[in-house]
């Protein structure tokens, strides 16, 4: 990852049971959000470890932080945590990543 970029990074688990229609449509409208501009590199991801309890993820990356700053205040981005988000997500933790110089 270059320097000045962002990767948004969030592991889930839902409130619905796996494999639900429920929990097909929350996945759907979460892929909605790659939509957004100025998201990059957009993913929604299983879970594949037992060491830890969540189910799914998301990573998308910003070009820099008005970029991220721009999506965190997109009407779709708010609706979304709202209506949705808020609503359906058991437990989750979020991660937002710089790169650290290397070399």
């Amino acid at each position: 990852m270059e320097p000045g970029r962002i990767r948004h990074t969030v592991s889930f688990t839902l409130r619905h049971p796996a494999g639900s229609d429920a929990e097909r449509a929350f996945l759907a409208a979460a892929a909605e959000l790659g939509e957004i501009p100025g998201v990059e590199a957009f993913d929604i991801l299983a879970e594949v470890s037992p060491k830890n309890a969540f189910r799914f993820g998301i990573s998308m990356e910003f070009a820099d932080a008005a970029a991220y700053e721009a999506y965190n205040g997109h009407p779709e981005h708010v609706r979304f945590v709202e209506e949705r988000w808020l609503v359906e997500v058991e437990d989750f933790l979020e991660i937002d990543y710089a790169a650290l110089p290397h070399g």
